[in-house]
């Protein structure tokens, strides 16, 4: 991404944030900061976008949650001048899964606490009159790495156009702290998960694969580009609303 196409690209999610609230009559907005890139490039442009008195950072740790995450979360919210709101899930979590009508993985639990932490975000925002924002570029929006009605839910969703390169791209352009820039990324389901180990593919063959499926209207060209497009097919649920009868 050129220098200009940055300022393009937030020049573009600072509009549509402005726009969205605007249209809703809503006085904030309201983030899920998690101390990863997404989420910080979100919340900083939030802020830019509405000051940051409008902008609140929640940060909802469980107990694969690290400390670094808490602390790089901190960092932030003190750079961009933003209100930081703590809530621990995790006793909330646990308590659920002591049912013995639920399934306990790593991957079900993590997916549970994602659909708690947007279940909380909303009622924070009911609370401040505020929308919630959304966090997911589009290269995990494509192959649906992502959490139905979990990090997928949301009102604005401003990085949606953005390929993972340009996420860290615009994070640059915003000074976003290096030490979330840097971070292996990760969705915190289990200590030490990484989201390109889960994926077996790193966020660089991912980008230039869904940028070549784009360009030649999803006809894959190499093994890995059938391998992305079968991932871009199996979760075209997630991009669309239920099916019905009416």
């Amino acid at each position: 991404m050129q220098c200009k196409d940055i300022g393009c690209a937030v020049t573009r999610m600072k509009d549509l944030i402005r726009q969205t609230l605007w249209a809703s009559g809503a006085k904030g907005i309201v983030v899920g900061v998690s101390g990863g890139i997404d989420s910080a490039v979100a919340a900083a442009v939030a802020a830019k976008a509405l000051g940051p008195e409008h902008v609140f950072a929640v940060h909802m740790p469980v107990s694969s949650s690290s400390l670094e995450d808490q602390a790089d979360t901190a960092e932030l919210c003190e750079k961009f001048g933003i209100e930081m709101i703590i809530v621990p899930l995790g006793d909330l979590v646990d308590a659920a899964f002591e049912n013995p009508g639920m399934t306990d993985t790593p991957l079900l639990r993590g997916n549970f606490a994602a659909r708690l932490r947007m279940a909380t975000l909303y009622n924070i925002a009911a609370s401040r009159c505020a929308l919630v924002c959304g966090t997911s570029n589009k290269t995990e929006y494509m192959i649906g790495y992502t959490t139905k009605w979990g990090d997928s839910a949301a009102d604005v969703q401003p990085l949606l156009h953005l390929w993972k390169k340009d996420v860290y791209a615009v994070a640059e352009e915003l000074e976003i702290p290096a030490s979330i820039i840097k971070k292996v990324p990760s969705a915190g389901f289990w200590p030490g998960q990484s989201d390109e180990h889960e994926l077996g593919i790193t966020y660089n063959e991912l980008d230039a694969a869904l940028i070549s499926l784009e360009a030649h209207d999803f006809v894959p060209e190499t093994p890995l580009e059938e391998t992305v497009l079968a991932l871009v097919r199996k979760s075209s649920h997630k991009r669309t609303q239920a099916e019905c009868l009416l």
